[in-house]
């Protein structure tokens, strides 16, 4: 094992030696590849940085409206089943005529298919911010 470090020494000597006996233009073209290397390297690393801030600006964006919206739908929901309950309750207390039958039928499925539309929206939205928290 010792002879192998003493190996390796030697190579990173004989390196050395290489890099010592080389002309200056060359030494200098060599620290200007290296340098040109590391701004680089710094220009990525700072463009990822701003890229990383941004995903979770936009992560945690996204994250609080995922919560409004789920929210929302409990609350839609919740409205929903009181009102069925109100309607239920006050069916149950009047014998309604045929045409008030009709216009609460009517009014109720206007109602209903709009609310269950705005579930369904609201749905969709909801799985496409899931999506993107996902991907993010």
């Amino acid at each position: 094992e010792i002879q192998k470090l003493n190996q390796q020494l030697e190579e990173k000597n004989g390196e050395i030696q290489q890099i010592i006996n080389q002309p200056p233009y060359e030494k200098e073209r060599e620290i200007l590849r290296l340098q040109k290397s590391l701004a680089e390297r710094e220009k990525a690393q700072a463009t990822s940085d701003v890229l990383c801030r941004s995903l979770t600006d936009e992560t945690h964006q996204l994250q609080r409206k995922l919560a409004s919206t789920a929210e929302m739908c409990q609350h839609l929901a919740k409205c929903l089943e009181e009102k069925q309950r109100k309607e239920k309750g006050n069916s149950d207390d009047q014998i309604p005529t045929e045409r008030s039958n009709q216009v609460f039928s009517t009014a109720l499925l206007d109602n209903e298919s709009s609310l269950q539309a705005l579930i369904c929206n609201l749905q969709d939205e909801n799985r496409m911010l899931k999506q993107k928290v996902a991907h993010v």
